[in-house]
């Protein structure tokens, strides 16, 4: 590691609070917060969605939002007091002594301009290099960020470009001007598995040259990879920090224990990944453990006083009264131990192609004779990278697509090649869950519309019909009817995802279509989602074709596995066989690139 840890901070924060509206309406986003970044180091930031971490990074960059107020005792960047800067000075930092790398590069790049127009006016902003040699330093910004054919790529626009190869232009964009601090905020998230060991072997390179990281993300394997010293926040607060090493491997609090459990790949193939919560017994939110209402340990003290800083080592602690005690033990307990799959065949999928023609008018393959069989009660797992045909296979299995060649039939009979009226009658008996739920239901539409609309009738009247069952779907998926009134935009992304998994169980399907249901989720809300899909599995003996690029997941919920690469089936088996013993080598190397996080596991899971 490139860090010298005499040297001074480069960044120190002190106290900082990050709050929103007034009154009744105050929300406390983040709350005294405080950590230093040295040169060549990275500390990441852990945590749930709504936890903070997001809104920490944009309080050092100037951009909490017009309605924030920002308070810090110290917010310092190389020796300059930030709590004095007005609008102007952060104009002439953000970019030039503090970078930023967002989450969804497609948004983060402007669709209109072309990739060296977008780098070019991050150099033209600060004025770094001369006018005549702008485009000679895009290009070779994209060399640095390992973007094959940089001049070719600087010319095109975002949407031209792969997934990987957008968010290492946004990447070249964050550091073109070389700032001292790099902020990345999920650079991997949504990414598939080589591309994001791409992403993360870059970052590497760069902390190795001096540039100071702070990484925000709720992904424990690829902060495990990355990271010198970790800090876990929850409701605005820090509640552990240490080096990576001992929060993974020796986590203090009751909270990073429950992260690292909810990780697919640590417990055992199966076993329920979000372990049960004791009763949610109110607390003093102004003066107690805000984890209080969901920790094992909870005890009268945690309810009425915050809990101090507790040392568990050299820069290692944790702030809570109970640090380093053990929390009650629980058999661990496999979904679906014994049970043997169904001969009753749901779907089979024969020689499947399909082809879609490219800008250069020329047709390219998207799926090249694929060939499956899908029983009842089973979960496939389909794995691959981004556009290695994934998501073109599950439209064509849900006859959203027809095929060039080949035939899907779907409970014995013919499913592609046949007109929509001939499919009909079956076509509430298939159903897709997606990645962004919210994309996929009116936002004009209150839950319990939404979720009755899929009974069949129309509008309003499908809603007075069918309540009872809605609020019994919700009730399956683990919410509570309080929320049938509720706008999309009104919940978190967690019962987004759940009330969809609730619209496709409404006309009991034999199958469900599950494209990336997970990807976007942080850790703890997707075990939660991963255990809902198996318990329903196991209770409907509904059959899941599960589409995703993390091997974790796939590994954890799948009874078998195919693995895509450019629209063809290069391996399939047993989810054992595939992972234990992958005999292509394109299996071996995605299994590979999976970064691993070396988690405590002593850790209670569920009954």
């Amino acid at each position: 590691m490139w860090s010298d840890q005499d040297a001074d901070p480069l960044l120190t924060v002190d106290d900082l609070h990050v709050t929103f509206g007034s009154g009744r309406d105050r929300v406390d986003a983040v709350r005294g917060v405080g950590f230093t970044l040295r040169a060549g180091e990275c500390l990441a930031i852990v945590g749930e969605s709504g936890s903070g971490k997001s809104v920490t990074a944009r309080a050092l960059l100037g951009l909490a939002g017009p309605t924030s107020t920002v308070t810090a005792e110290r917010l310092e960047l190389e020796g300059e007091d930030l709590t004095r800067a007005g609008d102007r000075r952060w104009r002439e930092l953000r970019g030039r002594r503090i970078g930023m790398v967002l989450q969804d590069a497609l948004s983060s790049l402007d669709p209109v301009r072309t990739v060296g127009a977008e780098i070019g006016e991050t150099l033209r902003n600060h004025r770094t290099v001369p006018r005549q040699a702008r485009q000679e330093r895009v290009v070779s910004l994209l060399k640095r960020v390992h973007v094959p054919d940089p001049e070719l790529r600087a010319r095109q626009y975002p949407h031209q470009l792969s997934g990987g190869l957008r968010q290492r232009a946004l990447i070249a964009s964050a550091v073109a001007a070389d700032p001292a601090v790099l902020i990345a905020d999920e650079p991997t998230t949504a990414l598939d598995v080589t591309v994001q060991a791409q992403i993360l072997d870059l970052l590497t390179a760069m902390k190795a040259a001096g540039t100071a990281v702070l990484l925000i993300s709720h992904d424990l394997s690829v902060v495990a990879s990355l990271a010198d010293r970790i800090a876990v926040m929850y409701q605005g607060a820090f509640v552990e920090q240490g080096s990576a090493e001992d929060v993974l491997e020796s986590p203090a609090h009751p909270y990073t224990r429950r992260l690292l459990a909810a990780v697919p790949g640590v417990r055992p193939r199966g076993a329920r990944l979000a372990p049960p919560e004791p009763d949610r017994v109110p607390a003093d939110a102004a003066t107690a453990c805000r984890y209080a209402p969901r920790c094992p340990l909870v005890e009268e003290r945690c309810r009425e006083h915050a809990p101090p800083l507790v040392s568990t080592g050299p820069g290692h602690g944790a702030w809570c009264w109970r640090t380093g005690d053990e929390e009650p033990s629980a058999a661990v307990t496999v979904a679906g131990a014994g049970r043997e799959r169904s001969d009753e065949v749901v779907i089979e999928v024969s020689g499947l192609a399909k082809a879609f023609r490219g800008p250069d008018r020329r047709y390219r393959p998207a799926v090249a004779g694929v060939s499956l069989t899908l029983y009842a009660g089973e979960t496939l797992g389909v794995v691959g990278e981004s556009g290695s045909g994934k998501s073109t296979l599950a439209a064509l299995v849900m006859g959203l697509l027809e095929p060039d060649d080949g035939s899907v039939s779907f409970l014995g009979g013919p499913w592609s090649r046949v007109p929509e009226p001939s499919r009909r009658p079956r076509r509430g008996r298939i159903q897709l869950v997606h990645q962004d739920p919210l994309a996929s239901f009116d936002p004009r539409y209150t839950v319990e519309r939404i979720i009755g609309e899929a009974f069949g009738s129309p509008g309003r009247r499908a809603v007075r019909r069918h309540r009872d069952q809605i609020a019994e779907l919700l009730r399956r998926v683990g919410l509570d009817a309080g929320l049938l009134t509720r706008h999309p935009r009104e919940l978190s992304g967690g019962q987004r995802q759940r009330v969809a998994i609730a619209r496709a169980l409404a006309p009991q399907p034999d199958v469900i279509v599950c494209d990336e249901p997970v990807s976007a989720l942080d850790v703890s809300v997707q075990a939660q989602i991963l255990d809902l899909f198996v318990d329903l599995r196991d209770e409907l003996d509904v059959a899941l074709l599960f589409i995703s690029h993390d091997l974790g997941v796939i590994h954890h919920v799948s009874d078998r596995v195919i693995v895509m690469r450019e629209a063809e089936v290069v391996e399939a088996g047993p989810v054992e066989q595939i992972f234990e013993s992958p005999r292509h080598p394109y299996t071996r190397s995605l299994l590979a690139a999976v970064p691993q996080p070396k988690a405590h596991t002593d850790i209670t899971s569920a009954h």
